[in-house]
Formats: C-alpha cells, structure tokens, sequence
C-alpha cells in the first residue's frame, strides 16, 4: 500500500503513514524518540479495509500535550485510537482531556497494559468513549468498523480476545526509513510468560503462544536487507522453547556483520547445550541478555510466587562470562515484600561475584492487575499514588531507607553500568567492603556533596570519584587518577578533565587523541568488567 511518509515539527517526533486526511488517527506518546510504538505498528497492519483511512502518528512525553493535540485535530479525525502506558498516562491524560474538550465529537478509544486493569479508578478512562482491555491488534479495528458504520458497542469497556498470532498481519514493513536508521526497532517471536512473578503484568498473559517461525524470520530477513542493526526482541522468555530460540540465534548467527547487535530477555537458569554451542560462536558485544534475578532470597522468591534455580542460574553466568562475549544486563529489585536491606545487600554483592557487565537495580512498581496488591497489608507495602507506582516504603523498609536505595540505585547507574568508569568502579570497594557497602557509602558521600541525583555532567561525576577515592578511601592519588583516566578514554575522550592537569602529561593527551573512537555502552563494558 502506498502511504505518504514526513514529519512535523522541528524534530523527527512524529511519524506518519497516511494519507493526505485521515478519518482514524493512531498515536501514544513514547517515553523517548529512539522507542517506535510497536504496538501501534501492529495496529495499523491489522487495520484491513480502514487501513487507507488510518495514519499513525508517534509524539514522546517531552512534548507539550496542547502540541500533540494541535497535530491529531490537524488531520480532522472521527476516531483517535491512543495507546496507554505507565509512562505516558499522565501527559495522555492531558490530552484526551483538551480534545474532548475541544473537539467533543471526536471518538477517543484507550488501549495498553495501563488501561486493562482498575478502569473504573482513572481519569482518562472516565473521559475516553471506549477502552479496549488486553491485545488489541484485532479488536480495535472491529470497533473502528463498528464506529465507522454508525454503530455503537454495547459497552464502555470491551475486552478483547487472545488473538491467534497466526492471524496477524506482522508490522514490520512499517518501520520507515528514519526508524531503521535512529530507532529501536521492536521485534517478538512469542507473546505470554509460563511464570506468575507477582510483580509483573506477563504473569497474567498464559499460555505462551508463538510467532509462525517462518514468517518472523522472513520479516527479520527483510529488514536485515534494509540494514538494521539493532534487534530488540521483546519477549519475557525467549529461552523457553528452545528449539525455536536456537533457530532464531542461527539465524543471525549465519548473518553476522559488523555492528550487529540483537538483545534478548531469557530465563536466568535454562541455557541448555545446544543454545550454548550457538551463543559460543557470537562474537563479542553481537548479543545482549536481559537476565531477571529480582533476588536471591528464598524466601522473597516464595513470596513473589517465582521460582528460579540459583545453581543452575551461576553455572549459567560462568559460561555465558568465560565462554561467550555475550553482554548481561541483569536485574534485581528493591522493595519486594520480605526483603530486607540486609538480604538484598547479600544479593547484590552476590550478583557482582557473578560479574555482569550491568547490574540494573530498581524499585518495586504496583503495576495495575497484578497481584503484588496482595501483600500490602502483611508486609505495609505504601506505593506512590502517581505513575510509576513505585514502593515508598514497607515493613521491613522506612521511607528514609528507601530513598538511600533510590539513590544507590541512581548512582550505580550513573557509575557501573554506563560503562563509563569500568575500571573505577571497583576502587569503591577497596580495602575489605563489600561492594553494597562501598557503592552504599560513595551514594551517601555524593548526596552530601551535591544534592541531587540527577544533571551531573559527566566531567563532575568523574572529580566527584576522584575526591571521594582519594580523600575519602585514601587511595594513592597517582594510581586513582591513571584509573580515572583510562576510564574516560574508553568512552572516546581525549580532553583532559581540568581536574586531572596535575597527573596527565601532554604527551599521555595526545595518544589519546589519536586513537579516539567513542564505542556505545555495551562496547565500553567489553574493555573491563565491573567485579
């Protein structure tokens, strides 16, 4: 079909496929511009007949929402269709607000994972004409037909079926060019998750159910051919049906080229023979595994309703650290009833002897639908009224000591895991600490010092290491500052912070220069490894 494709406004935020005037407009606001809606994207390919009459418009939360709505009246819509999330739906209540005020006529259908679950307590479901619960990549063009011809749904609330992924138009033709060359580019082979971590909506999406293989590798094959790079795929547990996980890595394994890079999220503790073979032969920095650990408490796990193999889990990690240039990205969060900060001291520092190249820690979110809600009243859980949703404190767990763990949580991002001080890091924890303790006690020293969590420019990170190492730790200045430097050359730096003029010759400078290339993160962690 042939769409017209431009943008609007002075930065590629918005994206169409449309024709000049459309009757049904499709949009949400991304958390960030490099995200594409893939959601959407599904959408409008399973549009049918109103496909002609469909153009799908993409905004990010940074816009004003009276913008965004300037651009949806713009096309004269009958219907707008918005896709609702936990970080949009704020800014997206705004906007279904101004344009029913504005436009009253206009027919705004919700959908997405933060309008499935407690309708009957949110604002923007109260202003919207309809809302469609669960996967809505057939559902929502029914009810546009229904609407188009005049008829109205029975109700409010329409709960769409499971679609049978063998029928669905598959969306990728719909990344343009501008999506392959600055976007992540969202891909699945299956939907659903075996397990019931209560903290998380895929716990109520069961059965697992697959993409055709041979469909979702031709799409692959195709936008391969039109030179993406980046593969996401989005699936909860991508290393449950092994035969199907093995063929994918084959796949891009019998692709391979420069630059290539393909991100997986994968159960923790199933990395059977054959997918060790294959994820062998990848060179270094092409694969990225999202790992969910959560905790290492027995008890919590109980708790949460998960169920993890913590053996099989670390002989995983020595394989996938010794044997592969995999690159981990493993996750642990704070807040989970029955945690205390001991245990999850423990388990960070667990976590660290495993040696991922990062550590993601976050914050418990009361996520609408999931039954987390059921321990609120045993273990106090106290969330934030106000999306994300994030814990504020819990019995075992004051505000106080909560907010130390937002900003633990900040501070190691900023450190460890931008793999912008590889070699620094470890300093924090010189001299016997624990690495909970040292990066625990840096956190606290910084917020002393500054204030804030947030705008650092790197250059002070760098100083605000440096002083806390060497008047702090008393670690040897000369050797702390050659540390520091070599951090900040990996990341392609080749000016020397003022900060380091009394320990970097001119000389040491202009080697830098010459061999200046700026690797992205993943890149940056392949130089040294926080342990």
């Amino acid at each position: 079909m042939d769409y017209t494709k431009g943008e609007i406004g002075r930065r590629a935020i918005c994206r169409y496929y449309l024709p000049l005037m459309a009757d049904i407009v499709l949009t949400t606001l991304n958390a960030k511009y490099i995200h594409a809606a893939f959601g959407l994207r599904y959408l409008l390919a399973n549009m049918g007949a109103l496909q002609t009459q469909t153009c799908l418009i993409e905004f990010d939360i940074n816009q004003r929402p009276i913008d965004i709505v300037e651009t949806i009246l713009a096309q004269n819509p009958k219907i707008v269709g918005i896709g609702v999330y936990i970080w949009n739906v704020t800014e997206a209540t705004e906007v279904v607000s101004a344009l029913k005020r504005i436009r009253p006529e206009i027919i705004v259908v919700l959908g997405g994972p933060e309008v499935s679950f407690e309708v009957d307590q949110q604002e923007i479901v109260r202003l919207a004409d309809y809302v469609i619960t669960g996967e809505a990549d057939l559902k929502f063009a029914e009810v546009c037909g229904q609407l188009m011809r005049g008829e109205k749904p029975a109700m409010k609330i329409l709960a769409a079926e499971l679609p049978d992924l063998t029928k669905l138009v598959l969306p990728y033709h719909l990344y343009d060019d501008q999506d392959v060359a600055h976007r992540v580019i969202y891909v699945e082979a299956s939907r659903g998750c075996p397990f019931t971590c209560e903290f998380c909506l895929s716990s109520l999406d069961v059965p697992v159910r697959q993409v055709p293989l041979p469909d979702m590798l031709a799409a692959m094959q195709k936008l391969y051919d039109r030179g993406v790079q980046q593969f996401k795929f989005v699936d909860r547990t991508f290393n449950l049906n092994i035969a199907t996980s093995k063929a994918i890595l084959e796949f891009f394994l019998e692709r391979m080229r420069p630059g290539l890079f393909v991100h997986f999220e994968m159960i923790p503790d199933r990395l059977p023979e054959a997918l060790r073979e294959v994820i062998a032969k990848f060179p270094a920095g092409a694969l990225q595994f999202e790992v969910g650990i959560q905790t290492f408490d027995d008890a919590v796990s109980k708790n949460i309703s998960r169920r993890q193999d913590y053996t099989r889990m670390a002989d995983n990690f020595q394989f996938l650290r010794t044997k592969t240039g995999v690159h981990i990205h493993a996750d642990l969060i704070v807040g989970l009833p029955g945690e205390t900060m001991e245990s999850f001291a423990s388990g960070f520092d667990r976590l660290v002897a495993m040696a991922p190249q990062e550590i993601q820690v976050g914050i418990l979110k009361r996520l609408r639908g999931t039954p987390i809600v059921r321990h609120d009243l045993m273990w106090q859980m106290r969330y934030n009224a106000h999306p994300p949703y994030e814990i504020l404190q819990n019995k075992l767990l004051d505000f106080p000591t909560m907010q130390k763990m937002r900003r633990f949580a900040r501070y190691w991002d900023l450190v460890a895991n931008s793999g912008n001080f590889v070699e620094t890091t470890p300093l924090l924890w010189h001299g016997g600490k624990s690495p909970f303790a040292g990066v625990m006690d840096f956190s606290q020293w910084v917020y002393g010092k500054i204030g804030r969590q947030h705008s650092i420019a790197l250059a002070n990170l760098a100083e605000l290491l440096f002083r806390y190492l060497t008047e702090e730790i008393k670690l040897p200045t000369d050797e702390v500052a050659q540390t520091i430097w070599r951090d900040w050359q990996r990341g392609g730096r080749h000016e020397k912070p003022a900060f380091l003029s009394d320990f970097i010759g001119n000389e040491e400078v202009q080697m830098a220069r010459r061999r200046s290339i700026a690797p992205r993160r993943q890149g940056r962690h392949l130089e040294g490894v926080v342990h």
